[in-house]
């Protein structure tokens, strides 16, 4: 495995590999992976109606898609994070050019398609958002090498690599068991977040951590999911099946189980200082607490707890703004846990 390469700008229109000039000089604590992003346009108003016109005020323009967020979120908590992303079209250079604006550190992956855009329409008075996202563009096989070639490159000395969000067109559903079986043989553990055949295809290579939420988990064993106790069945299985090292399954304003050989932890939510306004990025900012505290060395249990704090804070949020660091770490006493042996 080859160490990072010198950053070099690749051309608009160009294929290959582009690096973003904020690299971080000592080089990240973690990589991930976003092989569908999105730029995330955050509008609101301030009642929807079918009749006439609805106007809306622009929120927030930014870049989006899990392994971005959760690198983003790793960022906020003190952490480094380098995201590598596939980046396509007009929509593709603007989403370089809001990572850039932000600082984040990023590799972006040329491709031909358009990179999505996603609407996240916040209705102030109902205090209630919806998060529209289009299936995205459609990868050819030589873009897909390409991405997994730049993780390759990117890992480095890097002790943990996540893998998050759905995958685009293109792309079978093992993509992600094949960067399991690549961060082993690096040398790295895999962080996997994701849904549909792209989470089932990857848990015949085994990953270091899961997460789950109550919908995936659901997928996965044919079992809803309402329950601490339906969640610790569903991370036993995941554990037994060797399917995941550590089991993370959120259920709602409950909390959520972290699971491992030891045995099963129930994390309850905190009670929230505010009103709820939105939870789409809840699941991205718990995945970023996990792994910023896993690479600064807390145990997998005390990494999710604050991952349930990071939640909580992100419910405090409109539309996909992230959290507020201090009021994640502030709830983070009051998340109450309950450890139970495995059977």
């Amino acid at each position: 495995m080859s160490a990072p390469s010198t950053p070099v700008p690749t051309p608009a229109g160009k294929t290959g590999t582009a690096r973003s000039a904020r690299s971080v000089a000592a080089g990240p604590s973690a990589l991930t992976l976003t092989m569908n992003p999105t730029v995330d346009l955050a509008w609101e108003v301030g009642h929807l109606t079918d009749i006439g016109k609805n106007r809306a005020r622009v929120r927030t323009v930014a870049a989006g898609g899990g392994g971005i967020n959760v690198a983003r979120g790793v960022a906020r908590l003190g952490g480094r994070a380098t995201a590598i992303h596939t980046a396509g079209g007009e929509v593709g250079r603007r989403l370089n050019r809001l990572l850039d604006e932000e600082g984040v550190d990023h590799i972006a992956v040329d491709i031909e398609e358009e990179t999505r855009e996603a609407l996240v329409l916040f209705e102030t008075e109902a205090h209630h958002s919806y998060h529209i996202v289009p299936p995205g563009p459609r990868l050819r096989e030589d873009e897909a090498l390409r991405c997994l070639d730049a993780l390759e490159s990117g890992v480095g000395n890097c002790q943990y690599v996540v893998a998050s969000g759905s995958l685009p067109g293109g792309l079978p559903a093992d993509f992600y068991a094949v960067v399991a079986r690549r961060v082993k043989e690096a040398g790295s553990r895999l962080i996997l977040d994701t849904s549909g055949p792209a989470l089932s295809g990857a848990l015949g290579e085994g990953v270091f951590l899961l997460r789950c939420n109550r919908t995936e988990a659901t997928s996965l064993t044919d079992r809803e999911v309402r329950s601490f106790d339906d969640a610790r069945a569903v991370n036993e299985h995941l554990l037994t099946t060797g399917a995941a090292e550590v089991a993370v399954t959120t259920v709602g304003a409950l909390g959520a189980v972290c699971s491992t050989g030891h045995g099963h932890t129930e994390l309850h939510v905190p009670p929230l200082p505010g009103d709820p306004l939105s939870d789409a990025g809840a699941g991205d900012g718990m995945v970023a607490a996990i792994t910023a505290r896993l690479t600064a060395g807390d145990d997998p249990v005390s990494a999710c707890a604050l991952g349930v704090a990071v939640a909580a804070a992100s419910m405090l949020t409109p539309s996909t703004e992230p959290f507020d660091p201090a009021v994640a770490h502030s709830l983070r006493p009051e998340v109450k846990s309950e450890f139970r042996t495995r059977a």
